[in-house]
């Protein structure tokens, strides 16, 4: 006779349990991306503001051609200062002439210790210093004082207005436009050509008989 214990243990077996099945997540559909949209930044449109042509009043005129009267008052009130001047060099050929432009003073042109009709004898050269001066309007403001050396009378005289306009552009540099075209400014870089030998100068030959 089995015992209890025995018969407890011949019960019926338990019943397996069943795996449980394991749960696959479901795949995740990619979503549809949407389309990249540029931002642009409006567009600035920056006007340039042009100046306004101003037209070119006579009063205009006068202020860039007219020398301020406080330039030639400088130093006035006290006749212990020393004189203020302007210095420029001018050449020609070989002519060299030094020119000094004072505001104070006896107005005229000095070259050489000796007033300038009396240095240029002949009304070519008088001329041709005076034209600079003139050409600004301001040829009874200024005292003028010239070195002047080396070449010919006529290239001292050119000497002398190269220097004078170099002069009257440091005194205002707006005058530089006006003494440039008429062509004040420009160093003549012609010379005298070498004599050949075998020639009587530079290209003049001498005198040749066929017979």
């Amino acid at each position: 006779m089995p015992t209890k214990k025995t018969a407890e243990k011949t019960t019926e077996p338990k019943a397996k349990k069943e795996p449980k099945e394991k749960k696959v997540p479901a795949k995740k559909t990619p979503k549809a991306k949407e389309p990249a949209v540029l931002k642009v930044a409006p567009e600035v449109v920056v006007e340039e503001k042009r100046p306004e042509a101003e037209a070119a009043t006579p009063e205009a005129v006068q202020e860039t051609l007219a020398i301020g009267e406080e330039m030639f008052a400088e130093g006035a009130e006290d006749p212990n200062k020393p004189d203020r001047y302007w210095e420029a060099v001018g050449r020609r050929k070989t002519a060299v002439a030094r020119v000094r432009l004072f505001t104070r003073g006896d107005k005229g042109i000095i070259v050489n210790k000796k007033a300038y009709g009396d240095y240029f004898q002949c009304l070519e050269d008088r001329v041709v210093v005076e034209d600079a001066l003139k050409k600004m309007k301001s040829f009874e403001r200024f005292r003028v004082t010239v070195k002047v050396s080396g070449g010919g009378i006529h290239a001292q005289a050119e000497a002398l207005r190269h220097g004078v306009a170099r002069a009257l552009t440091k005194f205002n540099p707006d005058f530089r436009k006006r003494l440039r075209r008429a062509g004040y400014m420009t160093r003549d870089p012609r010379m005298k050509e070498r004599k050949k030998f075998g020639l009587k100068k530079a290209r003049k030959a001498p005198q040749w008989a066929k017979r």
